[in-house]
Formats: structure tokens, C-alpha cells, sequence
């Protein structure tokens, strides 16, 4: 089931894209400003409380339906996890960003292809050169194919029905929301979002490192690995480091590397990954880097399926 579950979701996205924002993360993320306004009282335990409420029950919610809905059919039970697997997982819940910026790149249109990048982004990249959009447009993509993908699928593998896409989905909005706003204040709020941020940390633990692997075993395995264990802890962002290191490794492209920011300061990013300049030719690379990932996996999950018959 878990197979054809994972199959069905990616075919109805990409038949039907689901738009993300508002129909996932905007509700979620209300939800989760909901608790925060009636838990808030400027400690941990609150926190965890209300993260609890807001995360873990709605995963148990989901597997419990699934559970429930196998001893009427399975049929019923796998549209359930299909229809979970849709709202929580999928490639055109980022791709088209990075198709359009790699069109207007192969264009000549480098305005434009700024302009996609800073929407998508979320902030001002006025000034980019073209080399310098190909590179954070590799970046923010296999950041979301993790995010989006990878994270969430193996959540799904390992955890029963649809409960792990449930809570890593849940788990990483919560984990942003709450951090995001304790960065405008903070005193209680970064207390009271420290345990969404610990607990999504513990929940993508693996997924991060599975996501890395992947990327070394269909890339360039010895440069992806080489990369991961000497310059992710470098980044801002360890986790995400990994990730991002292991892909630039496979890819076999240099990303990373200091830019200058709207303002004229200077963002000292680390170098990540080994060889060339990011264009868009190494744009169309990520891509079928990801798309060879994916293709491991339901490999994997297919010869484990046919095994466990046997």
C-alpha cells in the first residue's frame, strides 16, 4: 500500500497541482497562531502543551482514521492516505518557481529571473547576477525537495499510515511559525516555540540524512560524501547544511559563497560543494539529480514490497 500510496499522490500532483500556500500552509499556520494566542504564557511547558494539541494528535487523528477505515475497506483506507499524501507531499509545490526562473535564465531574461527568485525567496534580489540566481535557485530546490519530498516520504515509510507525513508536515510549519515569530520578540515567544523547534529537529533527523544519502548515491557518491562531512557544519543552518552540501557535492557545483545583499552588505555565506560556477545548465542537473533520488526510492520500496510476498 505504501507504494502505490506514494505513486498515486505524485500522479495526481503533477496532473493537478495543489496550491500549497493556501490551501496547506496558510491554515496550518493560522492553527498554529491560534495556540500560540490561547497557550502562550511565556514558558516551555505551555509550549509543549500546545504543540501537542496543534501536532501530535492530528497525526494520531490521521493514523487513527486509517486504521479505522482498513477494517471497512482497504480500499478506503488507501484513498485516505492518498489524499493525505497529496496535501503534504509534492514537486509543484516548488517546482514551478524554479521551471520559470530556469526558462527566463536559458532566455537571457536575467530581470526576470530575479524577479521569480525574489518571490519565491521571499525577499529583495535586486542586483543578482545571473551565475549568482542559478546558484540560490539550486539551493532553495533541494532545500524544498527535502522539505516537500524527501522529508515527508520517509517520514511516511517509517511511521504507520499516514502518520509520519502528518507530523513531519505539522511539525515543520509549527517549527517556522513559532520561530519566526519569536524573532520579533524574544523573550517569551522563542520560550514558547523552543519545543516545536527541538521537536522538529528530532523528527527530521533522519529524513536529512537519508535525503543526503540519496543525493550521494545518484550524484558524484565520493565528492557528495566528502562535501557533507567536511563543510556542512559550516552553514548557517546545519541540518539544512547536509543536505544542501551533499547535493552540491553530487552535482559537482559550487554553491554557497558569499553575496552581496540589497543594501550593499556582504551575506558571508560558506562555500559549499566542489567544481564549477552554478548555471542554468547545472539547474537542469539538480533537477534530474532529484528526479534520480525519487527514482531510488520507489525502487527501493518497490523490491521491498515484491520481497515481503515472497
Amino acid at each position: 500500500m505504501t507504494f502505490f500510496s506514494l505513486v498515486a499522490a505524485l500522479l495526481i500532483e503533477q496532473l493537478q497541482a495543489l496550491d500549497y500556500r493556501r490551501f496547506v500552509h496558510k491554515p496550518v499556520a493560522s492553527w498554529a497562531d491560534f495556540l500560540e494566542r490561547k497557550f502562550n504564557g511565556g514558558d516551555y511547558k505551555n509550549g509543549v502543551i500546545a504543540w501537542a494539541a496543534g501536532v501530535f494528535l492530528p497525526a494520531i487523528l490521521a493514523g487513527t482514521v486509517f486504521f479505522l477505515l482498513r477494517k471497512i475497506h482497504p480500499l478506503a483506507a488507501w484513498v485516505w492516505n492518498v489524499l493525505l499524501l497529496y496535501l503534504t507531499l509534492g514537486f509543484r509545490q516548488f517546482s514551478h518557481y524554479y521551471t520559470d526562473i530556469h526558462k527566463a535564465l536559458q532566455a537571457g531574461d536575467v530581470p526576470e529571473a530575479r524577479r521569480l527568485l525574489a518571490e519565491w525567496r521571499g525577499r529583495s534580489d535586486d542586483g543578482l547576477a545571473s551565475e549568482e540566481i542559478a546558484r540560490l535557485a539550486i539551493e532553495e530546490a533541494l532545500a524544498a525537495s527535502h522539505r516537500h519530498v524527501f522529508g515527508v516520504l520517509v517520514a511516511f515509510v517509517l511511521l504507520p499510515g499516514p502518520c509520519g507525513a502528518v507530523l513531519y508536515r505539522l511539525a515543520a510549519i509549527f517549527s517556522g511559525r513559532w520561530q519566526q515569530r519569536g524573532e520579533r520578540d524574544l523573550s517569551d515567544l522563542s520560550k514558547f516555540g523552543l519545543f516545536a523547534r527541538q521537536a522538529f529537529f528530532c523528527i527530521d533527523w533522519l529524513p536529512l540524512r537519508v535525503t543526503a544519502l540519496s543525493f550521494a548515491v545518484v550524484g558524484d557518491f565520493e565528492d557528495a560524501v566528502f562535501c557533507w562531512r567536511t563543510q556542512a557544519v559550516k552553514w548557517t543552518d546545519r541540518n539544512l547544511g547536509i543536505v544542501l552540501a551533499s547535493g552540491a557535492g553530487a552535482l559537482g557545483v559550487r554553491l554557497g559563497m558569499p553575496l552581496a545583499g540589497a543594501s550593499g552588505e556582504i551575506d558571508d555565506r560558506a562555500e559549499l560543494g566542489l567544481g564549477d560556477e552554478a548555471d542554468a545548465d547545472f539547474m537542469q542537473s539538480a533537477t534530474g539529480l532529484v528526479w534520480r533520488a525519487v527514482v531510488l526510492w520507489f525502487l527501493l520500496l518497490l523490491l521491498t514490497g515484491l520481497s515481503s510476498f515472497g
